[in-house]
């Protein structure tokens, strides 16, 4: 039996729809599963709050727990004026959980688990960050890599260094979620191959299959968490960087 923990991530090619200038554009299994993932908390969220009651439902119950959650963070993060903002963080958060979530049942797909998918919403952010805090505050937003209180000799290799960090925040607000759901998903396909290549193998395969088989149960357990985590993680560093985009002085 061969082992191939990549082939979970392989995109396929549904429907062509063009081709412009060399460049195919096709409807593939991640943009079946995105549609699949909006639709969802679409769906979800129009079915929790259809009523409205006094004394909610699960589902309503949840729906404004989610909603309290993340206002909260926003309002933390970047103060009464960051909510201009909630509807992004909020749709940021929501997509990336239920798509977390959604990847770990067998069969489905992963898209947190694709580079161009995290770095598309993490582009999306910075963005945001740079075009409102330009609109907003004019060159005045520029302060964001001028710290105040500085030696002038300093001043130089501060700003650089501002620079820098600044531009590596979509990197690692990207990487970290892909990293994080690729790694996980691998790991789950490894020991699955173990828990079948040893029950395979009879009688005894199937004793030496059992400490394989906890292990998985026990993975899965810790990768439904980073899930929750992972999506927790983005939303609050987003809120933090358009923090920066209300609030640019240091």
């Amino acid at each position: 039996m061969t082992v191939d923990p990549i082939h979970q991530f392989e995109i396929k090619r549904y429907v062509d729809l063009l081709n412009f200038g060399g460049v195919q554009f096709s409807f593939t299994n991640a943009a079946l599963f995105m549609f699949g993932i909006v639709a969802i908390i679409f769906f979800f969220l129009t079915f929790a709050t259809r009523g409205r009651t006094l004394v909610p439902g699960r589902a309503q119950s949840a729906a404004e727990m989610s909603y309290e959650f993340i206002a909260k963070m926003v309002r933390d993060s970047a103060g009464s004026e960051g909510m201009v903002f909630f509807p992004l963080v909020f749709s940021l958060f929501t997509f990336v959980l239920v798509s977390n979530v959604v990847g770990l049942i067998p069969y489905t797909f992963t898209v947190t688990a694709h580079l161009i998918v995290t770095a598309a919403m993490a582009l999306l952010v910075i963005g945001t960050v740079i075009v409102y805090g330009f609109v907003r505050h004019g060159t005045h937003f520029l302060h964001l890599f001028v710290p105040s209180g500085v030696p002038a000799f300093l001043l130089p290799f501060l700003v650089v260094i501002e620079v820098v960090s600044f531009l590596s925040r979509p990197i690692s607000l990207s990487l970290r979620l892909f990293a994080n759901m690729l790694a996980g998903h691998i790991a789950l396909k490894v020991f699955a191959f173990f828990v079948v290549g040893l029950a395979s193998a009879g009688v005894v395969g199937w004793f030496g299959a059992t400490l394989p088989f906890f292990m998985i149960v026990a993975l899965y357990a810790l990768e439904l968490l980073v899930a929750m985590l992972q999506a927790y993680v983005f939303a609050v560093l987003t809120s933090i960087y358009l923090n920066d985009a209300i609030h640019p002085g240091h």
